[in-house]
């Protein structure tokens, strides 16, 4: 049994840390990305793509990881993780050998990512189930803190492996997950015991329908509210937007009455009766918003503003960002099974309500940095960030796991991923609307004046000032020169008329990231700030849960699950 656990945290550990990589590999990769597929994706109709590539495979692990949980819980836990693992090693085969170019390679690296993650979704959904079950309780900290510090910091090493492939090719990217894959595939296969209790139910048929149907369509509808929609810079006031939030939040709000008449709900709301699993839900829930919004709004600051001041070109910048994001990603190594160890034996509660509070500090002291900081600051903010979100993430994944049932812990940890997930996709609407929204307001004016400044005349001032919010920040974000574009989709008689010096001085390094810089940071002061609050908010909610130890769940489940395990897997071998 000692060596099945190890096998166990070991290869739901590579599984997660694999996911979690290719959630966020992309954010660093997308220049190469469209470079390889000649794609520009600031063009009004490619936009969508770079949308879809972005947040397909966030919208899709969402949507998919409680109709899984629960599946794990009917068929073992085990068996689906496996087939997880193969379904996600296949999807990486195929993005890497994506053969279209332009449209129609972005549509196949969609389709592509949606297979993937549709492995991921088997794999979120399980890990947390599978070490819950093969470790006691007093050593569960410990293996579910690795396991949760490796789904968080897969993000940031995410960034780091995208920036270094995508300068080598952007095939690599993808191609990176296969031999992890298949070894994880086969490993899982061979030597991963299913020791879950299975429960013969039948399928929520409305249930999945229901929220499926209401979280798509509810993250559609978000996911067109951040791109431009004709003349205005953002798409809330798209009437396709509005009813697509309107129709997705009806069924998720109808959700709930309608798992209350079916007999085996697929979202077992009984589990929000317990304080500790509601409490822990939620606070994981938050945490994932600030941790997503957090690393969005520090990536577009290095790309598209610090990085080019510092002399760094464009086409680099997306390298040198994740080299420069490395101290939230030690710190979450370092902080995250010591958390996790410390409160297997002193509890979880105010260890992980520090953690959101020591995360939420450090956005509020990231207001105080200037757009040109000094990087020794920028560093320590990072590194006291990713300590917090350490702290806070194993602690609280142990007592979420620990706080529910046996039997239903497939259904718990599909759920808390849900919700994990569902706070991911949510960040990107809430922060890049208010960004996008204080951009609005002085970007095209500070655009047009530093234009004229430098003597690139009325007609390419007019046009620069129509440059939408979303592509600047976008444009950051893929390393690319927003001004640069702009004058190559200029009629070259016009582009003839302004004079070489002003040509230069426009599609310089530095001019860009000096004109976008004050707009861009006083909109990301009022991130920070909002950002700051709602990980405050999941702090209050952490703290407000209940002791584990003094948890109706735990009392009523006074046999470790463990042992259970042990003593079926000694019942199955003597009857073979």
């Amino acid at each position: 049994m000692v060596q099945e656990k190890w096998v166990a945290l070991s290869n739901t550990t590579m599984g997660v840390l694999m996911a979690t990589i290719n959630m966020s590999i992309l954010i660093i990769a997308l220049p190469a990305i469209f470079t390889g597929i000649h794609l520009n994706p600031l063009l009004p109709g490619s936009f969508v793509y770079l949308l879809w590539i972005l947040m397909g495979y966030m919208i899709v692990t969402a949507v998919l990881l409680v109709t899984i949980g629960r599946l794990s819980d009917m068929f073992g836990r085990v068996r689906l993780f496996n087939l997880g693992f193969l379904i996600f090693t296949i999807g990486s085969i195929l993005l890497y050998f994506t053969p279209g170019k332009g449209d129609a390679g972005a549509l196949e690296l969609i389709i592509f990512r949606i297979i993937q993650a549709v492995g991921g979704s088997f794999i979120f959904a399980n890990s947390y189930a599978i070490i819950t079950d093969n470790f006691k309780k007093e050593e569960r900290g410990f293996a579910l803190g690795i396991n949760a510090i490796a789904a968080t910091a897969g993000m940031s090493i995410g960034i780091v492996v995208g920036g270094i492939l995508a300068t080598i090719n952007w095939r690599y990217i993808f191609l990176v997950s296969v031999p992890v894959g298949i070894v994880g595939t086969v490993w899982s296969y061979l030597k991963l015991k299913e020791t879950s209790p299975k429960k013969k139910q039948s399928l929520d048929i409305p249930g999945n329908i229901t929220f499926a149907g209401g979280l798509i369509i509810l993250l559609i509808g978000v996911t067109y509210g951040i791109a431009p929609y004709k003349t205005s810079a953002m798409g809330w006031g798209n009437p396709w937007v509005k009813i697509a939030l309107i129709v997705g939040t009806a069924l998720l709000v109808l959700f709930p009455f309608i798992e209350r008449k079916i007999k085996n709900p697929m979202f077992n709301l009984s589990l929000f009766k317990i304080r500790g699993f509601a409490a822990g839900s939620f606070a994981g829930m938050i945490s994932a918003m600030g941790m997503m919004g957090f690393m969005f709004m520090i990536i577009i600051l290095f790309q598209g503003i610090w990085l080019p001041l510092h002399g760094y070109s464009y086409a680099s910048v997306p390298f040198w960002a994740g080299i420069y994001m490395l101290p939230m990603t030690v710190a979450m190594g370092i902080f995250g099974p010591i958390a996790g160890k410390y409160s297997d034996t002193h509890g979880q509660r105010w260890l992980a309500s520090l953690g959101l509070i020591v995360s939420g500090t450090a956005l509020l002291l990231l207001v105080l940095l200037p757009a040109d900081f000094i990087y020794i600051f920028m560093a320590i903010l990072l590194f006291m960030f990713g300590a917090g979100m350490g702290i806070f993430t194993a602690p609280n994944t142990s007592a979420v796991m620990s706080s529910v049932p046996a039997d239903v812990r497939g259904s718990a940890s599909g759920m808390l991923s849900t919700l994990r997930n569902v706070g991911t996709t949510a960040s990107m609407g809430i922060f890049f609307s208010i960004l996008i929204l204080g951009l609005t307001t002085d970007l095209p004016g500070t655009l047009s004046s530093a234009i004229l400044t430098a003597g690139g005349g009325h007609v390419l001032a007019n046009e620069m000032s129509k440059l939408p919010p979303t592509e600047a920040i976008f444009g950051a974000l893929l390393g690319i020169n927003p001004a640069k574009v702009i004058i190559e989709l200029l009629p070259s008689s016009v582009v003839a008329s302004i004079p070489p010096s002003a040509l230069a001085t426009i599609t310089a390094t530095t001019w860009f990231p000096t004109v976008f810089a004050p707009a861009f940071m006083k909109s990301l002061h009022i991130v920070f700030y909002t950002g700051a609050a709602i990980v405050f908010i999941g702090a209050l909610i952490s703290i407000l849960r209940e002791p584990l130890r003094k948890s109706k769940t735990e009392k009523a489940d006074k046999s470790n699950t463990a042992e259970k395990a042990e003593l079926q897997d000694k019942a199955v071998k003597m009857k073979r």
